[in-house]
């Protein structure tokens, strides 16, 4: 195969092969994926050694005929160190005014950068901030939206396939892990205002918090003529719910409901088959209840060891705790659950 090194144990596979099991060549070549010119080489090279059969370093001997030059490299130098402010732009074509010289732009940066011929500012690495989980069920919440596999559809399929598409909600506590979700068949401000509401009456409380990306189903307002606000910002205004967004592009800060969605698809969509959205609304539901009911490591309890618990231990221990003083908490529960 073009571009490819063998090692030299391959190489004396292949040989004994061909010479020791008298393999046909061509057979050999097929099935080691080589040149038939290549073991006609190793066979001259082979001495009975594993050191005969060793790589050889690819480097030239000699330089590249257009490799910069000793003239060049001093003429770089030079004005590098005349002007060490200049931009790379200009400083190529400062060459190519004084000196002629015809390289491209990115083999001047490359040659300089390559070697180290001006001091490049060292940047901060930057470190993450540990994440603040918090203790009592009711303070954050992380929603997420993700797409139901296609190939788990297996009902008719209409001529414009890009119609029969669906997507699942996800809404999880981050205190508990205790998850809500939910199929539709849009991915819309409506929809989202309608998870919202329904995500409230499982979980029996209204959150402080909601986190979410900056998906349009979360962000773009209403439309022209309307407020500039989301539907989904309109009902956690009145529930006095704080939105709050995550940095772009870094889906990590919302981890909880993205591992969770890893979950669904070791676990769920793996096996799953629907023929219409009344069984995957059936089939999530039961889904969302085993989710709940099944132990996870990363829960802890009183003495913050890490403990298998599942989310609804998790939620009426911590229940229990704020009903003994033990833990402080402002949850509001909705009147359904309070009764």
């Amino acid at each position: 195969m073009k571009g490819k090194k063998y090692s030299a144990r391959e190489k004396r596979k292949a040989l004994a092969m061909w010479l020791d099991e008298k393999k046909d060549v061509e057979l050999v070549a097929y099935k080691f994926k080589c040149t038939i010119q290549s073991l006609y080489r190793w066979r001259r090279a082979y001495n009975g050694t594993l050191e005969s059969l060793q790589n050889k370093s690819s480097r030239p001997h000699t330089p590249h005929p257009m490799s910069h030059t000793d003239a060049e490299r001093e003429y770089i130098v030079e004005l590098l160190q005349e002007r060490p402010d200049i931009s790379y732009a200009e400083a190529l074509g400062e060459l190519r005014t004084r000196y002629g010289y015809s390289r491209t732009y990115f083999g001047f940066y490359r040659f300089v950068v390559k070697n180290s011929l001006r001091p490049t500012e060292e940047r901060e690495r930057y470190i993450a901030k540990p994440y603040d989980t918090p203790q009592m069920l009711g303070v954050k919440m992380q929603m997420d939206v993700k797409y139901v596999p296609r190939e788990c559809y297996k009902g008719v399929m209409p001529s414009d396939e890009k119609r029969t598409r669906f997507f699942q909600y996800t809404m999880i506590d981050e205190a508990t892990r205790e998850r809500f979700i939910y199929p539709y068949t849009e991915q819309s401000a409506r929809a989202t205002r309608d998870f919202i509401k329904r995500a409230i009456v499982f979980f029996g409380y209204i959150p402080a918090c909601i986190q979410t990306d900056n998906g349009g189903e979360f962000t773009n307002p209403r439309g022209a003529g309307c407020k500039k606000v989301h539907i989904a910002d309109e009902i956690m205004n009145k529930l006095k719910i704080k939105h709050q967004l995550i940095r772009a592009y870094t889906p990590r800060h919302n981890g909880k409901v993205e591992r969770s969605h890893r979950s669904d698809n070791e676990g769920f969509y793996r096996t799953l088959t629907f023929t219409d959205y009344d069984e995957l609304k059936v089939k999530m539901q039961d889904w969302c209840n085993r989710y709940n009911n099944r132990p996870h490591s990363s829960l802890r309890d009183r003495d913050g060891k890490r403990r298998w618990q599942t989310p609804l231990q998790k939620r009426a221990e911590l229940l229990e705790m704020l009903k003994a003083g033990d833990i402080e908490g402002n949850i509001r529960f909705i009147k359904k659950h309070v009764a």
